[in-house]
């Protein structure tokens, strides 16, 4: 248009500012605000205003401000940007001090509402949003689903009940957010009986649903929601939808299921260069097709660091520690930088695979080159890399003398190498696991299984006498397989399978049990007087 001569309005300066807004182009807006200043049009309060949107948009919140600041005539639009560029720049009490100067009359809804956000942002904010919220004249849907949320992320959920069975009309985001609440609390019970009771549901209450599920260890459920979203065909999955049964689908080891998703996937387009192709890439993973999750890795065009992750983790879980090495190797030359989940899935493949050299320069480069400080998960496969090769006092060394606090984890690393290094183990490290925390299950477990690893089944009673005198009490584990659409499950001591005797008999023809092991003098010296010393604690 300014090539040709065309006559330029307000409006065109309207659309281009807008543009460059939604687009982020902050130079290409600085220059078309540098020909507005040129122009008669300079001080429309309209464009003024496109002008101070523009820079928060794009990240420049103290140029908008400069602009705000030269206004000869401002409206509540003007105000209203100010304040929500200071809010979502992170900049409250800048927000707060406009807010403060905003005349009555000129404070709207979004007004009061961009400060509650605010407030539900940062840290102790709940009070100065409490406040607000009982100070407004009028209050809208979103002045609710905004305090509510303010009160979740307090941990007031008591309270956020109260206003919801206050509120005088809800929508979706309402029910969701309450959902939410109560299941990142654990409430999940809760929570469920909520979302039944929803007479309108969306994709995104279902999704929230889900994710609740799965917070809570609760797969199958989250996994049946999107099976009845599936069947029922008036919810259509989007692609967190998806990545959420992937999720649930990978910790199932429904291989079959999983492979169906994929093909949904497939044949609707949805795009894999997103968290949707790292679900699918980490589903493959887990369910024991390394192979497939390789290739959809490979068909990813956009990878990002997260599907380098899931890849190079799959690859460690399958024991294949020299190929999760070389995609490491491989990130290295294209530039990628890894981050912390990246190093923890790479130490993990070289503890596994026996790769100690290996994971000593992944360990170096972390620290060195992409000064990623180590933190306790990254200090724990380095135990567990030197304790499974051996190297014992190596192990030992790095707990006495790693800067983070140490946990029962990185004792327990050591003392479950005791299977074949037994003459490696002191005193003093399995009486700093047993004592580190008294009422922790997994440890005196810990301890039993040593003592029954070498028939020392008058231990193994003492010890499980301590748990019941305790009141501590083990989560069982349990195996299950799905057979022909139907779920086995398994628990030590039920006797509930009905077929649980043809199981048995199958198990005694095929794997006689072995006789007992001879129980190691040394093992028997050391781990007799940690068992009086922490019997005497108790």
């Amino acid at each position: 248009m300014l090539e040709n001569g065309s006559c330029v309005d307000k409006f065109t300066f309207s659309l281009v500012l807008k543009a460059c807004s939604r687009m982020g182009l902050i130079r290409e807006g600085m220059q078309v605000h540098g020909l507005l200043k040129k122009t008669e049009l300079a001080s429309e309060l309209y464009l003024q205003n496109c002008l101070i949107c523009m820079y928060v948009k794009c990240g420049f919140v103290e140029l908008a401000r400069q602009v705000f600041d030269r206004m000869l005539e401002r409206d509540t639009v003007s105000f209203n940007t100010m304040i929500d560029g200071y809010v979502k720049g992170g900049m409250v009490l800048l927000a707060r001090e406009l807010f403060d100067s905003l005349p009555l009359k000129m404070k709207n809804l979004r007004s009061w509402n961009c400060m509650i956000s605010g407030y539900g942002i940062v840290e102790d904010g709940f009070q100065m949003a409490w406040e607000l919220f009982e100070e407004m004249p009028a209050r809208d849907l979103v002045s609710w689903n905004l305090m509510i949320h303010c009160c979740i992320k307090s941990r007031k959920i008591d309270l956020a009940r109260v206003l919801f069975d206050r509120m005088p009309k809800r929508d979706v985001i309402t029910w969701a957010k309450l959902i939410d609440g109560y299941a990142k609390l654990g409430s999940i019970d809760i929570a469920r009986h909520l979302f039944d009771e929803m007479t309108e549901r969306d994709v995104i209450s279902c999704n929230v649903m889900m994710t609740g599920y799965m917070q809570n260890g609760v797969c199958l459920e989250a996994l049946q929601i999107f099976r009845n979203m599936m069947s029922e065909g008036n919810i259509a999955p989007d692609e967190t939808t998806m990545s959420i049964a992937l999720s649930a689908i990978a910790h199932l080891g429904l291989h079959d299921e999983g492979v169906a998703v994929h093909a949904y996937i497939t044949e609707n387009r949805l795009d894999l260069n997103g968290k949707l192709g790292v679900s699918l890439v980490d589903m493959y993973a887990k369910s024991g097709s390394i192979e497939t999750a390789m290739h959809v890795f490979k068909t990813v065009t956009e990878k990002t660091v997260h599907h380098w992750n899931a890849i190079i983790g799959g690859l460690a879980i399958h024991g294949f520690g020299k190929q999760a090495f070389d995609m490491f190797i491989q990130m290295k030359r294209l530039n990628l930088k890894p981050d912390a989940i990246t190093f923890v899935n790479v130490l993990n493949a070289c503890a596994h695979s026996g790769l100690v050299k290996e994971g000593i320069m992944c360990f170096e480069i972390m620290r060195r080159l992409h000064e990623v400080e180590p933190e306790v998960q990254h200090f724990g496969c380095l135990i567990d890399m030197f304790a499974r090769a051996g190297q014992i006092k190596q192990a030992k060394a790095i707990i006495e003398k790693m800067p983070v606090e140490t946990n029962n984890v990185l004792w327990h690393t050591l003392l479950r190498t005791c299977n074949d290094l037994e003459e490696s183990i002191d005193t003093h490290m399995v009486k700093h696991a047993i004592t580190t925390n008294n009422h922790d299950s997994s440890t005196y477990v810990l301890l039993s299984n040593i003592y029954a690893r070498f028939g020392m089944w008058d231990h193994v009673r003492r010890v499980r006498g301590m748990m019941k005198e305790l009141k501590i009490k083990k989560v069982p584990g349990f195996s299950w397989i799905q057979l022909d659409g139907t779920f086995h499950e398994f628990i030590v001591g039920d006797g509930s399978h009905p077929q649980l005797a043809e199981i048995y008999s199958l198990l005694n023809n095929s794997f006689p049990l072995n006789s007992h092991r001879v129980r190691p003098p040394r093992l028997q010296s050391i781990l007799e007087p940690v068992l009086l010393s922490v019997g005497s604690h108790n």
